[in-house]
């Protein structure tokens, strides 16, 4: 899967202010786009989604009364909703400042008289870890939220066959990654620490595991590639390997050596930065797993001579040639693949071959 290129855009028409905020972001690993007014802001956040955006109060040169700034804010609201906004200013009042946060959404304020490179870069990485908001269309006049609704009919309840564990200690994460595995068919079990992640482990059975590195409150992930080796979530990579339980770890920690030695020690099923969390992304790597799952689970009712057969099957064998290889008659290959094709709901050679491809 190729990696998701992150994109901030900086909307300030002083020039020194764009490089000072474009290197920042850079250094953090942004694409970053520059917009020198409201006009500009608008075609470029049409033009292609933002994780974060740095937006200057005043667009226009030495006049104070220019709010062109809360305008963007209200445009990425529009247009870009997943963007989270900084707002960035030289004068303003508290009252403004109020407003940029609670009636505009930005994450903060912060004035450039007092402006520290260390902090905005700690805001950057609080915003990149930080949940992306979730949009859910609203029903059209007229529509029900359900094709079941009729006639005040409450909608059939079934309870999903496949049941995913959440282990996350933000709130917020925790209801993305419930909402999502949901939608996808889950019975979702959410818990916050290492405890109760583990009592479900020992009374429940999971299908599926997303699990956070990091179980010690949100101040700890906010260091860019923070790695403790003593973290709870470790530990319960452990466990769901130990339980053969398929497992996602969506985590703030970015170092690659980290990242490829969890893969290996853990043999998780993906690794998902925070940074770049996309729920597009996040859907296509649970149906992905839960299928390399599904083959895996059907897989494992053949037994060891079945299995061979298949292998051999896999490799472009003939019956002939499988059974001079196993020292067995073509009768018996045929009996044996004859089970493996009723085991694993086949009729030809080829989707049996691709069963084992997919395990």
């Amino acid at each position: 899967m190729t990696p998701q290129v992150l994109r901030a855009i900086v909307v300030e028409d002083d020039h020194s202010w764009q490089q000072i905020l474009s290197e920042i972001l850079s250094d953090c690993g942004l694409e970053v786009d520059v917009a020198g007014s409201l006009d500009e802001a608008s075609t470029s956040l049409k033009a292609q989604p933002h994780r974060l955006a740095v937006v200057d109060l005043s667009l226009s040169p030495n006049d104070h009364n220019n709010y062109d700034g809360l305008r963007v804010l209200d445009a990425v609201r529009r247009l870009d909703p997943n963007c989270r906004t900084i707002l960035l200013t030289g004068f303003a009042t508290v009252e403004l400042a109020v407003t940029a946060l609670t009636d505009y959404g930005a994450f903060t304020f912060l004035r450039k008289e007092s402006f520290h490179r260390s902090q905005f870069r700690d805001i950057v990485y609080r915003i990149l870890v930080s949940p992306p908001q979730l949009t859910t269309p609203t029903p059209a006049s007229g529509t029900t939220t359900s094709s079941y609704a009729v006639k005040g009919q409450a909608a059939p309840q079934k309870l999903p066959s496949e049941k995913a564990l959440v282990v996350e200690d933000d709130a917020g994460w925790r209801s993305i990654l419930e909402e999502l595995l949901t939608d996808a068919g889950f019975q979702v079990r959410t818990c916050s620490g290492f405890g109760d992640a583990f009592g479900y482990l020992r009374r429940e059975r999971f299908t599926l595991a997303v699990i956070d590195l990091s179980l010690q409150g949100a101040n700890n992930t906010w260091d860019k590639g923070a790695i403790d080796p003593n973290l709870d979530g470790y530990k319960l990579l452990a466990a769901t390997r130990s339980d053969g339980i398929p497992t996602i770890v969506v985590s703030g920690i970015t170092e690659p050596d980290e990242i490829q030695r969890i893969y290996s020690e853990h043999s998780i099923s993906a690794y998902i930065e925070k940074q770049a969390f996309d729920r597009a992304a996040f859907r296509r790597v649970v149906e992905e797993t839960r299928l390399t799952h599904h083959s895996m689970s059907e897989l494992s009712t053949l037994t060891d001579r079945e299995r061979e057969v298949l292998d051999l099957l896999a490799q472009g064998l003939t019956n002939k040639e499988i059974a001079e290889k196993l020292y067995i008659t073509t009768n018996t290959v045929k009996r044996h693949l004859k089970a493996v094709f009723e085991k694993l709901d086949v009729h030809t050679r080829s989707a049996a071959t691709a069963k084992v491809a997919g395990g």
